[in-house]
């Protein structure tokens, strides 16, 4: 067990260490809200470890969960059920989009998902035979082009 003040200093050693957002996040998900998309956060990092990170983008997402919230990890499928569940979206509807090939692809294409990989670095484009991005725009271009 970790008492409150180890807790407090924990807390605060995240805030100082804070990430940061890649410069188009907000522009994607404004215009991704435009078109009356359900949005998302699935991730076992703690709330509170990114919690400052989000503020200013939070309004963008319907549900944030948290491996927490879901009571496992991201290797367990249970954590995207529950998304689907609480933004009442059916698996063929939903696209994840994400860096890990193995959780954020691999995984949700299990469960009858659309899965993107996002590869900043071009590192993991020849590991993958799915649909793979360099950012967020070419994502959003991707799914849009879907709903025109």
């Amino acid at each position: 067990e970790v008492d409150k003040e180890t807790f407090r200093g924990f807390k605060e050693l995240c805030k100082k260490r804070r990430q940061k957002l890649y410069p188009e996040v907000e522009e994607v998900l404004s215009k991704v809200k435009d078109y009356g998309l359900k949005t998302a956060i699935v991730t076992t990092i703690a709330h509170f470890f990114f919690k400052e990170t989000l503020r200013p983008i939070e309004k963008y997402f319907d549900f944030i969960c948290t491996g927490y919230e879901a009571g496992c990890d991201k290797s367990n499928p249970k954590i995207y059920i529950k998304v689907l569940d609480v933004l009442n979206v059916k698996p063929e509807e939903a696209v994840v989009i994400g860096d890990s090939l193995q959780y954020d692809v691999l995984l949700p294409k299990k469960l009858g998902m659309h899965a993107i990989l996002l590869d900043r670095k071009g590192g993991k484009r020849k590991q993958a035979s799915n649909v793979v991005v360099k950012d967020l725009r070419e994502a959003m271009e991707m799914l849009l082009n879907r709903f025109k």
